[in-house]
């Protein structure tokens, strides 16, 4: 779901993706089946003739774009008949202290898979971070509903399977996006997949056959997280030139972020920064030659 680039750029507008994650957990064997069918199906998008849209189009990594942006009206489609209302209807219905409580007892939930995530990627002082906070959220905060662990000063860390594999090394491939969960691409799609099978609290629910509850989870964190964004998405929408090249835009970046725990891109090398861009004299042209000419 991305935007156009002129509005991609207006400050803050990076910061606004940082909620906006998939509605639903997902099997690792569902998860994978569905980026191989929009593999499939992507094969059958047809890229530009004109030389100047051609290069646009392979440098935004987008080479299923005309099946992308089908699934992404969906997506709109879905949001304006079905979520949107349900999240104003929350909005209206649960007081702001309430939302808060159900996202800090969501996202402590959501601690174990982080945790495991964080000690996979080699990455100890999160993974020590990660445990003390739920750990004292799920005691102290009263099973996660208050967030002691920020007032105490214990970061909040990130941590999923995708963001595992960007750690190995695994290439991202193409953006995808996928239907409700919207943007992704296909090594976050399978760990977004691994991610939901690995999940404690799902197995735990499947073993006493109450497999429901992970879809309502899904379902409440996807209404909390619309009802967070609405003004935010609102806005998005009506100024930008375009709604899926700008949000395309805005979920790289956050996502770019993300994959790097907010550590800052890599700076160029300085030698490649102050490279003379002119070609050099030819050493047997002498100066009496050029002044000659």
């Amino acid at each position: 779901m991305p935007r156009s680039t002129a509005s991609a750029q207006r400050p803050g507008k990076s910061n606004n993706m940082k909620r906006l994650h998939s509605v639903l957990d997902g099997s690792i064997g569902r998860a994978a089946l569905l980026a191989l069918t929009l593999f499939a199906l992507g094969a059958c998008a047809t890229p530009p003739t004109d030389p100047a849209a051609r290069a646009e189009f392979e440098k935004t990594n987008d080479p299923f774009e005309p099946l992308n942006r089908k699934i992404f009206d969906f997506n709109l489609f879905v949001d304006r008949v079905a979520l949107k209302p349900v999240a104003k209807a929350y909005v209206a219905v649960i007081p702001q202290v309430g939302r808060d409580a159900i996202r800090n007892f969501l996202d402590n939930l959501n601690q174990p898979i982080v945790f495991a995530n964080n000690l996979l990627q080699g990455q100890f002082m999160r993974a020590h971070n990660t445990f003390a906070r739920f750990l004292t959220n799920s005691t102290l905060g009263l099973g996660g509903v208050i967030d002691i662990a920020t007032k105490a000063g214990v970061p909040k860390e990130t941590g999923d399977f995708g963001q595992t594999l960007y750690s190995w090394g695994v290439p991202d491939g193409p953006y995808l996006v996928l239907p409700i969960f919207g943007p992704s691409d296909p090594r976050d799609a399978v760990g977004k997949g691994v991610d939901g099978f690995a999940d404690p609290w799902n197995r735990l629910a499947s073993n006493y056959h109450y497999w429901y509850m992970g879809l309502v989870r899904g379902a409440v964190d996807g209404i909390d997280l619309r009802a967070r964004n609405l003004q935010t998405l609102d806005e998005l929408q009506r100024n930008a030139i375009d709604f899926y090249a700008e949000l395309r835009s805005l979920w790289r970046q956050h996502r770019a972020s993300e994959l790097r725990h907010g550590e800052p891109a890599p700076i160029p090398e300085l030698d490649s920064l102050y490279r003379d861009p002119a070609p050099s004299q030819p050493s047997h042209v002498t100066t009496s030659q050029v002044t000659a000419k």
